[in-house]
């Protein structure tokens, strides 16, 4: 019997946030109330005070259950084993593209987080979230452009560090755009190609191979 009430406990909290999710997605997070997510998820308040302190505690859980993209594309960076810079970039990027495409909980977090949450106080771990991410990831791509360089005995136009900035902006740029268009346009086979050309536009050679 215990066994079975902390299954509906993690269920009953679970599903507080599968709603939180939708709701907050609809009306944004400073518009959604407690009782729209209690609603939503054919639950009272109260068992949402019994899972979390408040709103802010319901948002940092849900975005503690997701992996957000740059946060993917650091961790492939650390355990990928291709030897070629390039290759390996381009791999990473388009995962992250697809899994954004593809996954909806990611898309739908992601969506939130880029658009539907302000970035004062009480969310200021999510914006450090954020900066985290994608400085990390910008100093990988750095790392490969290096490498890139040298292996190809190229000399970038711009810095490497300057060169990764872009490539950051130019995938997290196609990223926002697809999801505030809603999707009209093939994510990842217009960003694996956007990055193909931007990597060719450095010098380098991209090969052949097709990342979607």
């Amino acid at each position: 019997m215990a066994r079975r009430t902390k299954e509906d406990a993690i269920a009953t909290r679970s599903g507080l946030i599968d709603a939180a999710e939708v709701v907050f997605k609809e009306k944004g997070v400073s518009r959604a109330s407690l009782g729209d997510i209690a609603q939503a998820a054919g639950a009272t308040r109260g068992a949402i005070y019994w899972h979390f302190k408040d709103k802010v505690d319901l948002f940092a859980a849900m975005m503690e259950r997701v992996t957000l993209p740059l946060e993917q594309g650091y961790g492939e960076f650390e355990c990928s084993t291709c030897p070629d810079p390039v290759q390996r970039l381009r791999a990473v990027m388009a995962l992250v593209l697809r899994n954004v495409h593809f996954d909806e909980r990611t898309r739908r977090v992601f969506e939130i987080a880029l658009y539907k949450v302000e970035y004062v106080s009480e969310h200021a771990d999510l914006r450090a979230r954020h900066i985290a991410a994608a400085e990390g990831f910008t100093r990988k791509l750095t790392g490969d452009l290096v490498q890139a360089a040298d292996m190809q005995g190229l000399n970038l136009p711009i810095s490497a560090a300057d060169a990764a900035v872009g490539l950051h902006a130019l995938l997290d740029g196609l990223i926002r755009n697809w999801i505030l268009a809603d999707g009209r346009f093939d994510l990842p086979v217009v960003g694996a190609a956007s990055i193909d050309a931007y990597l060719r536009g450095l010098g380098l050679s991209v090969g052949d191979g097709r990342l979607v």
